[in-house]
C-alpha cells in the first residue's frame, strides 16, 4: 500500500519509494496528524536480499506505506533512474522525527535491544530534545514470544497512548514485527530503524559522515563487529550487486507509479 503519489521502483521484487529524508518526515507528520494506521520500512540491501528468500516477509514489505532507501546502492540505483531520492538513513530519520515532534507532543515508544541500551537511549534522546515525549519502552527477551507475551505487549503500547512506535530488533525480525503487530496497535505510526537505538544511546560508534556518503558504512561496522556481520557483507554485498546488475541488464528494475 506505498502512497499513491510516491514513485517507485521495483528492486529485486521490492517496491522501493524514491523519496528524500524530509519528504519521509512529512509523511510520517502527516499519517500522525489523521490518525491514519501504518508502518514502513527503512530499506538496505540485506532487506531486499532477505525478501527475496522469503516471500512472506516480501509480501509485508510491500504492503507497507513506504519502503525508504536507506542503503547506498538502493539510492545511487534511484538516481540512476533520475529520481529525486537521498538515503533515508533510520538513525537519522529517528532524530529528524524527534526534533519535528516537540513542538508538536509527539508521544513516542521505544520497544527492543535491551534495557541497558534503552535507559541509555532515553537519556540521551532527553538530553537532546529537552520535553521529549517518552511514552513507554520494552526491551523484549531474545525469542519468540508467546501469545501471552504479546497480548501483554500490545496492551502496553495501547496503554502509553503512543503516536510512534520506534522498533529495533534488527532486520528481518523487526520488519515482520511491523507488519504482524500493526492490526493490534493503536499508534499511527510503526518505524523500525535497524541499528539506531545502539548508535544513539552511544552503546556502538557510527561511520564517519564520508564513509556513509561513499557507500563505505558496512566496512566500517564490519570493522567494528566482524564475528556477526562478515556473513552480512562479505556474503551479501556481492550477491546484491550481482543480481542487481543482472536485473539492470534485463531492464526490469525501474517501476515507477
Amino acid at each position: 500500500m506505498t502512497e499513491s503519489n510516491q514513485s517507485t521502483i521495483d528492486v529485486l521484487g521490492v517496491s522501493l519509494s524514491m523519496i528524500t529524508l524530509d519528504q519521509t518526515v512529512e509523511a510520517v507528520a502527516g499519517w500522525v496528524k489523521n490518525g491514519k494506521k501504518n508502518y514502513m520500512h527503512v530499506c538496505t540491501t540485506q532487506t531486499v536480499l532477505e525478501c527475496r528468500d522469503a516471500p512472506d516477509l516480501s509480501a509485508r514489505v510491500n504492503n507497507s506505506a513506504l519502503n525508504v532507501p536507506d542503503g547506498m546502492p538502493l539510492v545511487w540505483l534511484g538516481k540512476l533512474h533520475k529520481h529525486n531520492v537521498d538515503r533515508v538513513y533510520g538513525p537519522d530519520l529517528m532524530l529528524a522525527i524527534c526534533k519535528y515532534g516537540l513542538s508538536r507532543n509527539y508521544r513516542h515508544f521505544l520497544y527492543g535491544s535491551t534495557p541497558e541500551v534503552l535507559n541509555k537511549l532515553v537519556e540521551q534522546l532527553r538530553e537532546s530534545f529537552s520535553g521529549i515525549v517518552i511514552s513507554g519502552q520494552f526491551a523484549p527477551p531474545f525469542r519468540k514470544l508467546s501469545d501471552e507475551e504479546k497480548q501483554d505487549i500490545t496492551q502496553t503500547i495501547n496503554n502509553s497512548k503512543s503516536d510512534i512506535v520506534w522498533v529495533c530488533l534488527g532486520t528481518p525480525q523487526q520488519d515482520y514485527w511491523v507488519a504482524d503487530f500493526r492490526e493490534h496497535l493503536d499508534a499511527p505510526v510503526l518505524i523500525p530503524v535497524g541499528a539506531a537505538f545502539n548508535f544513539h544511546s552511544g552503546s556502538v560508534k557510527q561511520a564517519p559522515r564520508w564513509m556513509m556518503h561513499c557507500g563505505l558504512e558496512w566496512f566500517f561496522r564490519l570493522l567494528m563487529e566482524p564475528r556477526r556481520l562478515w556473513k552480512r557483507y562479505l556474503l551479501g554485498n556481492p550477491r546484491f550487486a550481482f543480481l542487481a546488475l543482472a536485473q539492470l541488464i534485463r531492464g526490469h528494475t525501474k517501476n515507477s507509479s
